[in-house]
């Protein structure tokens, strides 16, 4: 009896994933703690696409992506530089800036960005506007990872900065173990029938909440 007890125990703790179709995360306050930290069984990525979309009326440098490995704490790392306006992927603790993003506060934005490990281009496209291919590291990611929304990780799992923190609204997020088109892309952005992440998949999603952050009906212009 003691062991079907802590069998149904275990069941009702292991978390299985969620659609969230129609929601968002909402993060509220400015903290070195709250976080969303999303569950992926891929242990090495050739090549990726990580696309998200994210309101924010912040204007100081702020996370929008954050993956790690135990060797690499920026091994996809999708970050705002405030001070330059720059959208920066972090390949492999290599990065990009790029200055063509019109990344305004205050309204939506879907931000997608690519990499290959053959070639080593990386591209980030802002509301369906592409970004010039530029190199930035070849070779695959390896080793665990460690995915989180809200705060970038300075170490695997860790290093967490306040005044690096997303503050505001998230969804959508997806991510892909391949590099999208332009025409899936634009059918992202454009929220038609898009092929949904095979790695990270917005309407099966695993994932562990830490600290103040809200799961909440997406919020939709009236017109």
């Amino acid at each position: 009896m003691v062991c079907l007890l802590v069998l149904l125990m275990l069941a009702s703790c292991a978390a299985s994933p969620q659609d969230l179709s129609g929601k968002m995360f909402t993060f509220p306050q400015q903290t070195n703690m709250a976080r969303v930290t999303l569950t992926t069984s891929t242990v090495s990525f050739n090549a990726a696409t990580v696309c998200h979309r994210s309101f924010t009326d912040l204007k100081r440098d702020h996370i929008l992506f954050s993956m790690a490995t135990q060797t690499n704490s920026n091994a996809f790392l999708v970050f705002w530089d405030s001070t330059n306006k720059e959208m920066e992927p972090h390949i492999k603790d290599a990065k990009k800036e790029y200055g063509g993003c019109d990344y305004k506060p205050g309204m939506w934005h879907s931000i997608c960005s690519t990499w290959d490990s053959v070639t080593g281009l990386v591209q980030v496209w802002c509301d369906g506007r592409p970004s010039s291919r530029m190199f930035v590291t070849s070779g695959p990611i390896s080793g665990r990872t460690i995915t989180i929304l809200g705060q970038e990780q300075d170490s695997h799992g860790g290093g967490f900065d306040a005044k690096q923190s997303f503050v505001g609204m998230m969804s959508d997020v997806h991510m892909w173990d391949y590099t999208l088109s332009a025409c899936e892309i634009q059918k992202y952005v454009d929220e038609l029938n898009f092929t949904p992440g095979n790695v990270l998949n917005w309407s099966a999603l695993d994932f562990q909440i830490t600290g103040r952050v809200l799961t909440e009906d997406k919020q939709m212009t009236c017109h």
